[in-house]
């Protein structure tokens, strides 16, 4: 490999991993899938044994079928029937359903046991030829020249090592070492509040009816979950006056459930203060350092997309690192990483940081004044839609259909969408526009081995439709790069792929609104 000024660079990976959690394990698969050598570090010694996020999406189960694991991952997951909300009084303010088949080919809201998940992942690192990940070992340095980064690390045995890579990808959550000696500050969307979070068996008592259950009670509002198996979670804002030590009893949590996790009946895995907190890191890139997940955002549990934007920030990474790396995409190509994916998860943690104040309010006035608010307009706590992605490799937002995740049909031989095209672009357009593009174009595209084109009907009905267009590129992370409606319109979005000879070598980015 040749650096700087024709220079030979010999590195140990490309890719070093720091933070086996659920998002750097991931980010191990899929690089491992896509054939990039990786080394994943971690400085707890095993998967971590308790839960900690609990809802996946169905874009999840779809990033999770890109690596030959949906199903798997399906079987451990209770798809989540029912949200709703109720009052002091013990009032419905709102509910409805949740979870149904959806657009992604996946249920849209799933439950599950994290460890179960988390294990199952890092079987897959440990199974694939090129990735590796090294428990005990804790990152101490970190520094970056032309050639690439040098990561300092302490491994089990107290001594030091050092190891090179092209890129780091920093997944070691919200306290993150690589953050801090990066100097990268985090931007505050929201108040910091204390909760009790409780996880464990229920065993011969009802609960309460329901998935999940919002207890908007002003005396101590508190979260309701119910998870596969007997398992249930249930959250608690600490009040002042709480003793830490006293509340954190299975005495104190029959109390405070009132009667729903009774002695006896609730064996307790986990009873913990968490704090939770509104955070997004001001730079999400630094040189050829990506910070993703916790380490780049955090939220209030609400709304259930804290883990679920994390594993989305490996997944719109991975497929660029794979295309630089290999030498089909310029570098620049990484920029869009941090411009496309910080303003769509602020975008979350700005809407769960606004239901965590509306919900959480322990003041009787403002409480009654919400639940007004929400019989009158009982949509207004309803999950928000997705945002869009940020400017970025894509036609939006002069096109509003791009920069936003694309469906997935279920084929006619059941299977998914996704399993015929791989991690690849996928062009879908109707056999008479693709016809009326140039020549040369035509050709250049079906030259890509990176590009499927499909025009099939019974294929990509529901791919057109759902754009509203005669063709659609959708990009390997699944996201729609661009629509089209005539040749021109086509000849111009595919050139914006940028592993075809039409990008030139340059593949350059589109910066929408640049």
């Amino acid at each position: 490999m040749t650096g700087e000024q024709g220079v030979q660079v010999t590195r140990d990976y490309e890719v070093v991993v720091v933070g086996g959690g659920p998002v750097g394990a991931l980010a191990l698969a899929m690089l491992g899938s896509a054939g990039i050598s990786a080394l994943g570090i971690e400085r707890d010694g095993a998967v971590w044994p308790q839960a900690r996020a609990v809802h996946f999406d169905g874009e999840t189960l779809r990033t999770f079928q890109a690596i030959g694991l949906g199903e798997q991952v399906f079987a451990l997951c209770k798809p989540m029937c029912d949200f709703r909300m109720e009052n002091e009084a013990g009032e419905t303010l709102m509910a409805f359903p949740t979870g149904q088949w959806g657009p992604q080919a996946w249920h849209d809201d799933l439950m599950f046991h994290q460890p179960e998940v988390d294990a199952l992942v890092r079987a897959e690192v440990e199974r694939l030829p090129g990735v590796e990940l090294r428990s005990g070992t804790t990152l101490q340095e970190i520094e970056q020249d032309g050639h690439g980064v040098r990561c300092r690390v302490q491994t089990p045995d107290g001594s030091s090592e050092v190891l090179t890579a092209r890129w780091v990808i920093a997944a070691d959550g919200a306290t993150s070492t690589v953050r801090r000696l990066l100097g990268v500050a985090n931007e505050s969307l929201g108040t910091d509040d204390p909760w009790l979070v409780v996880d464990g068996h229920l065993r011969d008592a009802p609960g309460l009816a329901g998935d999940m259950t919002f207890l908007g009670h002003h005396t101590r509002p508190a979260l309701w979950v119910r998870l596969p198996g007997d398992r249930v979670r249930m959250e608690f804002k600490v009040m002042p006056g709480d003793d830490a030590a006293e509340i954190t009893t299975p005495e104190a949590v029959a109390r405070i459930s009132r009667g729903v996790l009774p002695l006896g009946k609730f064996e307790p895995d986990r009873m913990a203060i968490y704090t939770f907190r509104a955070r997004v890191a001001e730079k999400w890139r630094v040189g050829n350092v990506f910070l993703a997940g916790d380490a780049a955002h955090q939220a209030p549990p609400l709304f259930g997309q804290g883990l679920c934007s994390g594993l989305r920030d490996v997944a719109n990474l991975v497929w660029k690192l794979r295309l630089v790396s290999q030498g089909l995409a310029a570098e620049d190509l990484l920029d869009t990483y941090e411009t496309e994916r910080r303003p769509h998860a602020r975008y979350w943690v700005e809407k769960a940081a606004s239901m965590a104040g509306l919900m959480q309010t322990t003041d009787p006035e403002t409480a009654a004044g919400r639940d007004a608010y929400i019989r009158a307009n009982p949509v207004a706590a309803a999950p928000p839609g997705a945002p869009p992605l940020g400017p970025g490799l894509h036609t939006g937002p002069g096109d509003e259909r791009a920069g936003r995740l694309s469906v997935q049909s279920v084929l006619p031989d059941e299977r998914r969408l996704d399993d015929l095209v791989g991690v690849r672009f996928l062009l879908a357009a109707t056999p008479d526009l693709l016809e009326a593009v140039a020549a040369e174009v035509r050709a250049a595209v079906e030259a890509d081995p990176e590009t499927v084109i499909l025009t099939d009907a019974g294929l990509i009905a529901p791919v057109l439709a759902e754009a509203g267009a005669a063709a659609v590129v959708v990009r390997p992370d699944r996201y729609v790069l661009g629509t089209a409606d005539s040749p021109a319109e086509l000849e111009a979005l595919l050139r914006l792929v940028p592993t075809t000879s039409l990008a030139s070598g340059a593949a350059a980015p589109v910066a929408a609104g640049s």
